[in-house]
C-alpha cells in the first residue's frame, strides 16, 4: 500500500488543529514554519514532505491508540511540524538545531515545559530514527518520516531525484558514494520501520524501492 497523496494547501488548518488553540501568534509560528519549509534550496524537505509526513502519522496513529495516551498524538504531530525546520544539506545538525527551535517557539505558544521538552526529544529523534518499539510517539513520527520510502515507483522516482538536487553541491561520485551507503544502511535495518501499522502499509515497497535505487550505483559503478 503505497503512502496516501497529501494536500500542502491544507498546511495552516493543520498547524492550528495540533496545537489545538488559535491566535496571532500562532499563525505567526505556522506561517514562520511554512516559510522555512518553501526556502529555494529544498527540493525534497518541502511543505509537501511535512504534508505527507503528517498524513502518515495520521494512518499510523489510526492503529495505534496508545499514540494519543496523555497527548502523545498531539507532541508527534507538533514534532513532525518541527522535524525538518532547519535544514541546511551541508549542516550535520539540522535535527539539533530544529530542536532548538522548537524549544523557543513553543513556550510562547503556551505549551507546559515538559511536553516541549517531549517535543523537542522526538525532533531529535528523527536524525537516526532509531526509535524504541516502545515508544509509540517516537516509533510514529520516524515511521512516517520514512512513509515515502514506500510510495510507488513514480513518486519514490521523485523523491530520489529531489534528494539528489538537495545535494546539488556534491560531484556525482562523492554523492553516488555517500547515497549507496545510505541506501545500504536503510536495506539492513531490522525492521525498517519499528510500528506494525507503517510495516505492513509500507515495509515491502520500501525495500523494493530502496533496493532497485541501489542496483543503478552499483549499475553506473559497474
Amino acid at each position: 500500500m503505497s503512502i496516501c497523496p497529501a494536500d500542502a494547501a491544507d498546511l495552516p488548518g493543520r498547524w492550528r488543529a495540533a496545537l489545538g488553540v488559535d491566535g496571532p501568534a500562532v499563525d505567526r509560528a505556522g506561517r514562520d514554519l511554512l516559510a522555512r519549509y518553501a526556502e529555494p534550496h529544498r527540493r525534497y524537505h518541502t511543505q509537501q514532505h511535512l504534508a505527507e509526513v503528517l498524513t502518515a502519522l495520521d494512518l499510523i496513529a489510526l492503529d495505534l491508540i496508545a499514540l494519543d495516551v496523555a497527548g502523545g498524538g498531539s507532541t508527534a504531530r507538533l514534532a513532525a511540524w518541527f522535524h525538518d525546520a532547519v535544514y541546511d544539506p551541508r549542516w550535520a545538525d539540522n535535527e539539533e538545531r530544529s530542536a532548538a527551535l522548537a524549544s523557543k517557539v513553543l513556550p510562547g505558544l503556551g505549551l507546559a515545559p515538559a511536553v516541549v521538552e517531549e517535543i523537542a526529544r522526538l525532533v531529535r529523534l528523527t536524525a537516526t530514527h532509531d526509535a524504541d518499539p516502545h515508544d509509540a510517539a517516537g516509533a510514529a513520527l520516524c515511521d512516517a518520516d520514512l512513509a515515502i520510502l514506500g510510495a510507488d515507483a513514480a513518486r519514490y522516482a521523485a523523491y530520489a531525484d529531489a534528494v539528489r538536487a538537495e545535494y546539488c553541491h556534491l560531484p556525482a561520485d562523492a554523492f553516488a558514494t555517500g547515497r549507496a551507503d545510505v541506501l545500504r544502511g536503510l536495506l539492513e535495518r531490522r525492521p525498517l520501520y519499528r510500528t506494525e501499522p507503517a510495516a505492513r502499509r509500507w515495509a515491502a515497497a520500501a525495500r523494493a524501492n530502496l533496493d532497485r535505487e541501489l542496483r543503478t550505483f552499483r549499475d553506473c559503478a559497474g
